[in-house]
């Protein structure tokens, strides 16, 4: 018993080295690919597919069940993350044109796709339906750690509405995969049945995530706990909460848990900002480990067999589909010619469709294993062909936003709406009548502070004699009530 003891001690042991040696290879990884610009998720791929029993046989991994769990978890994680991330107010513009790319968008590339694969391969037309609707929606996860890993700054409202539309169209592409998948198990299954479902799973998901996204947002600003880690908690194990009541009850358990991390994002809450970054953290951990296990769970010597047809499906899916259903979907939107070409190059497949290509297998669709490998194969492609060239794109179509960032202070302070005190920034304008006084000259009100100063990209604590001068960022601590008098005596 002694011998079994410590033989399942150093197997456990050899578990936990060889997966943090992964993860930090992953991490210390994604830095070169900062370097040669290819995105961090497609590198995550590449090491599990390595590491996995084809290449290197370190790990031999061939199960479907746990690589849905783990896939839906991180999902999980990275969409709450990024719901949690995102402003209402600056979303909301785009909005109406990211519900309709997630609804009307995700049908048309689904049949765009299937009758392309029904002709060109005489293949069964519920089949090819079924492929079409499992790499019909544009995926979060990569779109996210995409935009934000490049740090690209997009004109008006095209980073929102991406965004937006990738994290809110994985309800009709499961719908539509499930309803596929329905089709060719029961033929029978109805027209009716086919309806109930979509509004099930598209009603029930909104309703549930607005519900329980402002009940989660009463309860971190009620209770005061003692340790702020709590309320990390608190969010973490929530969002796992709301996912699996919703799914539960026939809901989209994906749309809930974003749209109810977009209820937090938009609103104050207690350590708002610590929490944020705590799933940022956790969100790249996430997908860390999700694309390992999916690239472990690939066997690369079956992809010469389906390279043709998946050379084929991919520019099909990326030079067709995509850009006819954006194109009609933003048809009466303010989108101008070049922002829909842009649309339809960042329509980046990842995670989603590749976990959406595990439920025939599960499901005993014959032939699912060489499905599988197509949808892996052209979720490869998309990412590294539109995904290395999304800043090129942006670039050639006078997309990018060129102003220079925001300067990250680094001074932390959340406006507290129940606070009565309030940080701003202040930047001095050309020729201001401030420029070349002293701060102890400047007459300002009682219990106003300028605490911090930016000059030249660099941040010092100024003193009374200090010189203000033009362009410096000034960062002034007061009550409320005094903003509207301090801007007007600084101007």
């Amino acid at each position: 018993m002694k011998f079994l003891k410590n033989l399942y001690i150093i197997e456990m042991e050899y578990i936990i080295l060889i997966l943090s040696t992964l993860v930090i290879l992953s991490v210390l990884m994604s830095k070169l690919g900062d370097n040669t610009g290819t995105p961090a998720l497609l590198i995550f791929i590449a090491i599990g597919m390595i590491t996995g029993s084809d290449v290197l046989g370190i790990i031999y991994f061939d199960n479907v069940k746990v690589t849905q769990y783990i896939s839906v978890i991180s999902l999980v994680v990275i969409l709450f993350g990024g719901g949690l991330n995102t402003n209402w107010k600056y979303v909301k513009e785009s909005s109406k044109s990211a519900a309709v790319l997630a609804t009307l968008g995700v049908i048309i590339t689904t049949f765009i796709s299937g009758l392309f694969i029904h002709y060109i391969f005489e293949l069964d037309i519920y089949y090819s339906l079924l492929i079409g609707s499992i790499i019909s929606s544009t995926d979060a996860a990569a779109v996210f750690s995409i935009l934000k890993g490049k740090n690209l700054k997009l004109k008006g409202s095209l980073k929102p509405l991406l965004e937006l539309e990738s994290g809110s169209n994985d309800p009709m592409a499961i719908f539509l995969t499930l309803t596929f998948i329905e089709l060719i198990l029961n033929p029978e299954f109805t027209i009716i049945s086919f309806i109930i479902f979509l509004l099930s799973q598209i009603g029930l998901g909104v309703l549930a995530g607005l519900l329980f996204g402002k009940i989660l947002l009463k309860f971190t600003n009620t209770f005061k706990f003692s340790y702020e880690a709590f309320y990390f908690i608190l969010l973490l194990s929530s969002s796992f909460f709301i996912f699996s009541v919703t799914s539960l009850l026939n809901g989209s358990g994906y749309l809930a848990i974003y749209i109810s991390g977009i209820i937090l994002g938009s609103n104050y809450f207690i350590h708002k900002k610590s929490s944020i970054r705590f799933f940022e953290g956790f969100s790249w951990l996430a997908q860390i480990v999700m694309f390992i296990t999916l690239g472990l769970f690939v066997f690369p010597s079956k992809i010469p067999e389906i390279f043709l047809p998946g050379i084929i499906l991919a520019v099909i899916l990326i030079l067709i589909a995509r850009p006819v259903s954006v194109f009609i979907s933003l048809m009466f939107s303010k989108y101008s010619f070049k922002d829909k070409t842009f649309i339809s190059w960042v329509g980046l497949r990842g995670a989603v469709p590749i976990i959406l290509a595990t439920f025939p297998m599960t499901n005993g669709i014959i032939g699912s294993d060489i499905i599988f490998n197509l949808i892996f194969f052209v979720v490869l492609t998309s990412v590294l062909i539109q995904g290395t060239t999304i800043p090129w794109f942006a670039k050639k179509l006078n997309l990018e936003d060129t102003s220079k960032d925001k300067i990250k202070s680094p001074l932390e302070f959340e406006n507290n709406p129940d606070s009565n005190a309030k940080l701003i920034e202040f930047i001095v304008p050309f020729n201001s009548r401030i420029t070349g006084k002293k701060i102890l000259d400047l007459q300002l009100p009682e219990n106003v502070l300028i605490v911090l100063i930016c000059r030249n990209e660099i941040f010092f604590i100024p003193k009374g004699n200090t010189i203000i001068k033009e362009g410096d960022i000034l960062q002034i601590l007061m009550e409320k009530h005094q903003i509207q008098e301090t801007v007007k005596l600084l101007n």
